[in-house]
C-alpha cells in the first residue's frame, strides 16, 4: 500500500435493523482491518458473519429494528463509544444510521468521527420524494414520479398511468414501521396496483414511479467519498449486470467500467448539494433519450463498495478513514474491468436474467479480476457462517419473493 492508516483510530460499523447477512459490513471490516485499524461492529447476535470475522476486534450485540426512538439509539451509540474508549470513525450501512448520525451530530461529536454533513440533508436524500425534488431543483434527470396522499389519489393515478409502474417506500425509518412494499416493486397492471394499494392505509407511504424498460435501459452505479468541501477524494463508476430481485434489488454482479460523463454528473450534483461523506448512487441510462436518470441516492456506504478500489489501494471506506484522521488520500485510477459477485444471490439472479434474455452491453467480456462478497482466503468464517444461516431461510425467502411477485400481476 502507498499509504498507512492511523491504527490508533478504530472504526465502528453502525447498523439498525435485522439484516444479519450483510456483506457490505463484512467488506468494511476486512477493508480497514487489513490495514491494522481496530474494527468494531453492531450485530444482531454473536453468530452473524460480521461477528466472526478475524478482523473484528469486538462485536457489540444490540438487536434493533430501526423503529426505536432516536434518543434511545443515540444513547446506545454513546454507550458503545464509552466501551471502545476512544473516538472511532462511524461507518453506517443503512439510511437510518446515516440519518441518525447527521441529525444528532452534536450529541455524537467528540465521541466519534464522521463527516460534517448538513443535518437534514441525508434524510432528504434517503427520501424518494425528497430526492425527486432535489433532482428537479438541480436539473438532474430522474424518472417521472407521483406521491399519492390517499387511496383516491392512487385510483386517479391508475386511470392515467402507463403500466408497468414502479412502487417504492417513500421514507427512511417509515419503511421499517409502515412498509408499503417489501422493496422496489414493478407493478404490471392497473388491477395489480389497486389490489396492493388497499393494504397501504389512509396515507400510503409510497412513491409511484415511471418504469424504464429494461430493453431500453442499463443500470449504472457510482460510489464516492467527498471531503468537507464536497470535493471527491475517491470516485468510481460501474455497471450493474445482475441484481436480486431482478432489475430492482440488491447488486448481485457488477463490473468496474470507466464512465467520465457519469462521474462528472455525480460530482457536479454533490457539489451543488454541498454533501460530504460516502455516497452510493443507482442510475439507469435510458437509451430512448440518452439520459442517466437517478433512481437512488444512498448517503452511506453501499453493500457492494468493495467492487471499487483504486490502483493506490483506496476504496470509499478507506478514503473516509484516511480523511477523517487527517491523512492524505492518494490518487489513483479505478481498476477497470474488475468484477464483484455476491455468491448467495447471484445464482438465482443469473437464472432469472437468462430466462429474460437481458444483457448488459457495457459489461466486459472477461473480468480483469473478481472480488467475492463473502469468500476470502484470509477470512473464511464469514462465508461459512453465511452458508449456515442462508440455506434454509434463504431458500424460503426466494420462494416467497417468487410468489409475491406474481400476485396481482407483479414482477420485480
Amino acid at each position: 500500500m502507498p499509504f498507512e492508516a492511523d491504527t490508533e483510530v478504530p472504526a465502528l460499523i453502525v447498523k439498525f435493523g435485522d439484516y444479519p447477512l450483510h456483506h457490505g459490513g463484512v467488506g468494511a471490516i476486512r477493508s480497514l482491518g487489513r490495514l491494522g485499524v481496530p474494527m468494531y461492529a453492531i450485530t444482531e447476535d454473536r453468530w452473524t458473519p460480521a461477528a466472526v470475522s478475524r478482523y473484528l476486534t469486538r462485536a457489540f450485540v444490540w438487536p434493533t429494528t430501526g423503529t426505536e426512538d432516536p434518543g434511545r439509539l443515540v444513547e446506545g451509540l454513546i454507550r458503545i463509544g464509552r466501551r471502545i474508549g476512544r473516538p472511532a470513525v462511524l461507518v453506517p450501512t443503512d439510511e437510518e444510521a446515516a440519518v441518525l448520525i447527521a441529525e444528532h451530530r452534536r450529541d455524537l461529536c467528540g465521541r466519534f468521527l464522521f463527516p460534517g454533513v448538513e443535518a437534514g440533508l441525508p434524510r432528504r436524500l434517503a427520501s424518494k420524494q425528497g430526492l425527486h425534488e432535489l433532482c428537479v431543483e438541480h436539473g438532474i434527470a430522474s424518472p417521472e414520479a407521483a406521491f399519492p396522499q390517499s387511496y383516491d389519489d392512487i385510483v386517479a393515478f391508475a386511470e392515467k398511468a402507463r403500466f408497468p409502474v414502479v412502487a417504492k417506500n417513500r421514507e427512511a425509518f417509515v419503511r421499517r414501521t409502515r412498509p408499503a412494499v417489501g422493496g422496489t416493486t414493478r407493478i404490471a397492471t392497473r388491477e395489480g396496483l389497486l389490489a396492493l394499494a388497499r393494504d397501504w392505509g389512509e396515507r400510503p407511504g409510497v412513491i409511484l414511479q415511471e418504469y424504464l424498460p429494461r430493453e431500453d435501459a442499463e443500470d449504472w452505479i457510482v460510489h464516492a467519498y467527498f471531503d468537507a468541501d464536497s470535493t471527491p477524494l475517491a470516485l468510481f463508476t460501474g455497471v450493474k449486470v445482475r441484481s436480486w430481485p431482478p432489475h430492482a434489488g440488491m447488486t448481485a454482479n457488477a463490473y468496474v467500467v470507466d464512465n467520465p460523463e457519469l462521474a462528472d454528473l455525480a460530482a457536479r450534483f454533490v457539489k451543488q448539494l454541498g454533501y460530504t461523506g460516502i455516497i452510493d448512487l443507482d442510475l439507469r441510462f435510458d437509451r430512448r433519450d440518452g439520459q442517466y436518470k437517478l433512481l437512488d441516492f444512498n448517503p452511506r456506504m453501499g453493500a457492494q463498495f468493495r467492487l471499487f478500489e483504486s490502483e493506490s489501494g483506496v476504496d470509499v471506506v478507506r478514503a473516509m478513514h484516511l480523511d477523517l484522521t487527517g491523512r492524505a488520500v492518494p490518487e489513483g485510477e479505478q481498476r477497470a474491468g474488475h468484477r464483484y459477485v455476491v455468491e448467495n444471490i447471484d445464482l438465482p439472479a443469473l437464472l432469472a436474467y437468462r430466462r429474460s434474455g437481458y444483457t448488459t452491453p457495457h459489461a466486459p467480456k472477461r473480468p480483469s479480476g473478481t472480488e467475492l462478497a463473502w469468500l476470502a482466503g484470509d477470512d473464511p468464517l464469514p462465508f461459512l457462517t453465511m452458508l449456515g444461516r442462508f440455506v434454509r431461510p434463504g431458500a424460503k425467502h426466494l420462494y416467497q419473493l417468487w410468489r409475491t411477485n406474481r400476485r396481482g400481476g407483479l414482477t420485480s
